[in-house]
């Protein structure tokens, strides 16, 4: 059996108050379109969003990330697909536990659309830059607001 053949395909989208500064990229819709597109045309079926909308990436006791993971512990989730891996989350640790060590852990396909990360290609040098990056920017957001 492949990979999210006939298991679930997580399109998982977040979007806090800080990223709502970015503009409407970041914007529920805007994530649930790519996430729905990149499924379609690279043929991942059986797809079920998982939506946090207001919540920061830096803490990953959200709703629908948990039953995410809870469905993932449950054997019914084959792959994870995010907009991006500030999506996923902004703490450089959270994200790195969770791409590094508990997708694989759970034979996870872990893609991350505009980071063009697919675990199915391997491990991507650059996405613990990109996850440095995004713990930085919800840091830097944070300090501004005080």
């Amino acid at each position: 059996m492949q990979t999210g053949q006939y298991k679930i395909t997580a399109l998982y989208a977040r979007l806090s108050s800080d990223d709502e500064l970015q503009g409407d990229n970041n914007s529920i819709i805007h994530q649930k379109q790519i996430l729905e597109e990149y499924a379609a045309i690279n043929g991942l079926g059986n797809c079920q969003f998982y939506v946090d909308d207001g919540f920061s990436g830096k803490n990953f006791d959200r709703p629908d990330f948990q039953r995410m993971i809870e469905d993932i512990e449950s054997q019914i989730v084959g792959t994870v697909i995010v907009k991006d891996l500030s999506r996923l989350g902004r703490n450089y640790y959270q994200v790195g536990y969770y791409t590094e060590k508990f997708f694989l852990e759970h034979n996870i396909r872990f893609i991350s659309v505009t980071d063009n990360v697919d675990s199915i290609n391997g491990t991507n040098e650059f996405a613990p830059f990109h996850n440095l990056i995004n713990d930085f920017y919800a840091k830097d957001i944070a300090k501004k607001q005080r």
